[in-house]
C-alpha cells in the first residue's frame, strides 16, 4: 500500500490535537524553517521539536501535479524543503498507517479537506466517504475516492484546484 507512496516529510505536531492532521490549518505544527515547509526532512528534527510526529506521503503518480502546484507559488526544485524530497521520489518510510488524509496545496502551503467550509460535508453527501473520529479516512480506495471527488467537484476553488490522498502514518 504505501510501497505507491512518495516521502512528502514529517509534521511536528504541537500536542494536544484531537484529530489528526499534516495542514497547518488543523494541527498546531511546529513549522521546519526550510523554505516555508510545513514539514520536516528528517524524524529526528521533526521529533526533536514537536510532542508528536505524523509521516506523510503522496502517492507516487500525483507528483508532478503537486509539483506544478508547488511551482505556480515559486516554490520549486533546489529550493529545498517539500518540492526537492517530492523530487528524489523517496520511499515512505515505515510507520503504523493511521489513515489518509485529501490534501491539496495553495500559493505553496497545505491544506486538508477539513480546512475549507463544508468540503467533508459535501464528500459524504456525494460519496457517502466520512472521516474516522480522528479525522483521516481509514480505506486508502475510498481516500483516493475522496480526493478524485474534490479534484472533479471545484469546491476547492479558489483556494485548492487538485486534491491528493496523503497517506498519514505515525512514529515508528
Amino acid at each position: 500500500m504505501i510501497d505507491d507512496y512518495v516521502f512528502a516529510g514529517h509534521a511536528a505536531v504541537a500536542g494536544g490535537a484531537q484529530r489528526l492532521s499534516v495542514s497547518d490549518c488543523l494541527a498546531d505544527l511546529v513549522l521546519s524553517e526550510l523554505g516555508g515547509d510545513d514539514w520536516f526532512g528528517d524524524f529526528a528534527t521533526a521529533a526533536a521539536r514537536g510532542e508528536t510526529v505524523l509521516t506523510a506521503g503522496v502517492p507516487v503518480e500525483h507528483v508532478e501535479r503537486v509539483l506544478a502546484d508547488l511551482a505556480a507559488a515559486g516554490r520549486v526544485r533546489g529550493s529545498g524543503g517539500l518540492p526537492d524530497r517530492l523530487g528524489h521520489r523517496l520511499p515512505v518510510p515505515r510507520g503504523r498507517v493511521l489513515g489518509f488524509e485529501p490534501i491539496g496545496f495553495d500559493d505553496g502551503a497545505g491544506h486538508s479537506w477539513a480546512c475549507l467550509g463544508g468540503l467533508v460535508d459535501d464528500v459524504r453527501a456525494a460519496t457517502g466517504i466520512r472521516p474516522a473520529g480522528n479525522g483521516l479516512i481509514e480505506a486508502e480506495t475510498d481516500a483516493r475516492e475522496a480526493a478524485r471527488w474534490l479534484t472533479a467537484s471545484g469546491l476547492g476553488d479558489p483556494k485548492v484546484l487538485f486534491w491528493t490522498p496523503a497517506v498519514v502514518l505515525g512514529a515508528r
